[in-house]
């Protein structure tokens, strides 16, 4: 596989979005990791999200660190902007390349030994500085490029292909960005794509630290009875929170909704919306909230997906530090050297 190349043409009737690009149009190379691997189907959710969301190619930069995950920025947006960096240090990276360009937008990708073990100190201060990214994790719960043991998201008694027993308790990434205060906040599983392409969109156009932590088992090394990490168990233990679309910023449309009604609300392009509201329950803007209910759901042996946390105030570390609205790489001399009498002023305001 790695020596084919895809083909150039389009088909004519492919479906364009409101900016002229087809999904193709989207992708990436062609994948070389194994049949069946869900990683590939985060990548596809990825295509759709941005096809959907009308996101110019070159307005979005990938970045990833090292590890099966981490090698899946090269299969989807080929002509965005992207770097692979060292094992586990992906979050700094992208802090200094969101610093000197404001006006992109930044998708990190990683995998569970990349984030929750050598880079787990990367992602830990990525997260609680409010870096504006779209962070994703593909968990599952194995390192596959070195033949299988057991990462640090691996569940305490899970059972590995050559039947043994893990005995380590799992981090567990999504109530760590929760405790960090990560602004937005789901998981995801990787053979749901109709839960997991909201997700996704809804991360891309979060301001804030948004993340995301997606189940993607890895059939080589992970697939199997015993594991927790396997499309079967996923999908028998799967508890989903809420049901998710993303609308783009416009005109807000306001109604009136009581808990349990039917609701037809017609959309800003003409097209019709059907709401069900829940009974009250489950308020995602509910930080503490969400803590509690992954920690309930666990107890039960569920695993909880879904939109689990959203702060519709967020800022980001650029309003925290206070820097000019202009990208950093886009300033002239006079800007980034103001000269000597500023300089005097600020070792003057620090003593």
């Amino acid at each position: 596989m790695t020596y084919l190349a895809k083909p150039r043409l389009h088909h004519p009737t492919l479906p364009r979005n409101a900016i002229g690009f087809t999904r193709r149009d989207y992708e990436g190379k062609i994948s070389t990791l194994c049949a069946g691997c869900g990683h590939d189907s985060i990548s596809a959710a990825v295509i759709q999200a941005c096809w959907e969301l009308d996101i110019q190619p070159h307005r979005l930069a990938k970045l990833s660190g090292i590890g099966c995950s981490s090698k899946t920025p090269d299969y989807f947006l080929g002509q965005s902007h992207g770097f692979n960096t060292v094992h586990g240090r992906m979050p700094s990276v992208l802090t200094g390349a969101n610093l000197a360009n404001r006006s992109l937008l930044y998708l990190g990708v990683s995998g569970d030994g990349d984030s929750a073990s050598i880079g787990i100190g990367q992602f830990v201060h990525a997260i609680r500085r409010g870096v504006d990214m779209a962070y994703i994790v593909e968990n599952n719960g194995v390192y596959g490029l070195t033949k299988g043991q057991f990462s640090a998201t691996a569940d305490q008694g899970s059972v590995s292909k050559r039947g043994v027993a893990n005995s380590d308790s799992p981090l567990d990434l999504v109530m760590m960005a929760l405790q960090l205060g990560a602004t937005y906040v789901g998981r995801g599983f990787s053979g749901d794509k109709g839960q997991l392409v909201p997700l996704i969109k809804g991360a891309l156009t979060h301001r804030g630290a948004a993340f995301i932590d997606v189940i993607s088992p890895c059939v080589a090394f992970n697939n199997h009875a015993g594991s927790t990490r396997s499309y079967d168990h996923v999908r028998e233990h799967n508890e989903a929170v809420n049901r998710l679309d993303v609308v783009p910023a416009r005109d807000a449309i306001e109604i009136e909704q009581g808990a349990g009604d039917t609701l037809d609300v017609v959309q800003h392009d003409g097209s019709v919306l059907r709401l069900h509201r829940l009974d009250d329950g489950y308020d995602p803007r509910d930080r503490i909230a969400a803590m509690n209910l992954l920690q309930q759901r666990q107890a039960r042996g569920e695993v909880v997906t879904g939109l689990l946390h959203v702060d519709p105030a967020a800022g980001d570390l650029h309003g925290h530090l206070g820097t000019v609205a202009t990208p950093l790489n886009a300033l002239g001399a006079a800007e980034l050297s103001p000269g000597a009498s500023a300089l005097a002023a600020i070792n003057a305001a620090l003593r």
